[in-house]
């Protein structure tokens, strides 16, 4: 079971699709002796991976105490983050709190298309710099891209990268139109496309031995069902299943793109929002409507909840558009040529 926490609005980028909108701190994060209390009732609840995100994680003064705590629950401590902020002194610091792995962003190998994307100069090297502070630390780290339009060309070639800066895994993540990403909408792909870059995704497992995991684009199980890929994942969307996400102020959603307040921890412990909340009951009952609720992939795969909610006025058990199995045949044909190879 997977929990995220926004640590923070704070971030020093102002990256062109954050559902959070971050940039400036919010009023009312949660304090540390708040965050703390929240800790015990993830722990408590079940929980074993402890995601610490943003906003920029690392802009919180308190955060290494937090790793500490939270590592001391047993908790398995792992960050999104966008890289920049990881000094050797950091990377050393965070490995002796006892982080376990840092997912650090990287969209392209064309510095310039990274650092517009994330509107801040210098963000593609100092991703690039926070990477090989983890690796001289001893910190393992991954890769986390987010597929666009005109970034899906060189998605192997940024695993190759990812192969040979010494990453763990590379993770690709698909855009959900929420927050500012709802500007950007017109360059995510769109059914053809999701397959044909799935695809080409599970192809490109069989030739490196790192982890590749698309997120936000659960028919990935399905394509390695049909290809004949095995993988460790047993589930794609985990919404509400065995993932939830927790604002900087305590607000307690099925995941980052489902913009739905399911709880307040300040005013309800959190296991018993995780446990009793009639949203998060809804969902693990797997009673989706439309291409979904006929597939025989669904318990697998289950369609990406977040998306089916935001191009379906909020009806967050409906289909997932941008799913298209009949045309895996299709993608088979023209991945190689996608792919610009």
């Amino acid at each position: 079971m997977i929990v995220s926490w926004n640590t923070t609005n704070a971030c020093n980028m102002y990256c062109a699709h954050c559902y959070r909108d971050a940039g400036c701190k919010a009023k009312e994060e949660l304090s540390t002796a708040e965050a703390k209390v929240l800790l015990n009732q993830i722990a408590r609840a079940g929980f074993k991976i402890m995601i610490f995100s943003g906003g920029e994680p690392l802009m919180r003064p308190d955060i290494l105490d937090l790793v500490d705590y939270a590592t001391r629950l047993n908790l398995i401590v792992v960050f999104g983050t966008n890289g920049t902020l990881i000094s050797m002194h950091m990377a050393k610091a965070l490995k002796a709190a006892g982080a376990k792995a840092m997912g650090i962003s990287l969209d392209s190998l064309d510095a310039a298309k990274h650092d517009k994307f994330r509107s801040f100069e210098g963000a593609w090297q100092g991703a690039v710099n926070g990477m090989k502070n983890c690796l001289a630390a001893g910190l393992p780290f991954q890769i986390h891209t987010t597929v666009m339009d005109w970034n899906q060309h060189e998605l192997e070639a940024i695993t190759d990268f990812a192969v040979e800066i010494g990453a763990k895994a590379h993770h690709f993540f698909f855009l959900v139109p929420t927050g500012r990403a709802a500007s950007i909408e017109e360059e995510s792909l769109r059914a053809k496309g999701y397959e044909n870059v799935l695809t080409r995704i599970m192809q490109k497992q069989q030739e490196v031995s790192i982890e590749l995991k698309p997120t936000c684009a659960p028919q990935f199980l399905r394509i390695a069902a049909q290809l004949g890929i095995k993988t460790r994942f047993k589930r794609g969307c985990l919404a509400g299943l065995s993932y939830c996400i927790i604002s900087p102020r305590g607000i307690v959603q099925p995941c980052a793109y489902l913009n739905m307040a399911l709880g307040d921890v300040r005013k309800t412990p959190f296991d018993e929002i995780w446990h009793s909340n009639d949203t998060f009951k809804t969902l693990r009952t797997l009673d989706y409507s439309g291409n979904c609720g006929s597939c025989q992939y669904k318990k697998i795969c289950g369609g990406c909840r977040a998306r089916a909610a935001c191009y379906s006025d909020g009806d967050f058990m409906s289909g997932e558009p941008w799913c298209d199995k009949n045309s895996f045949i299709c993608a088979l044909d023209t991945n190689s040529t996608l792919a610009g190879k």
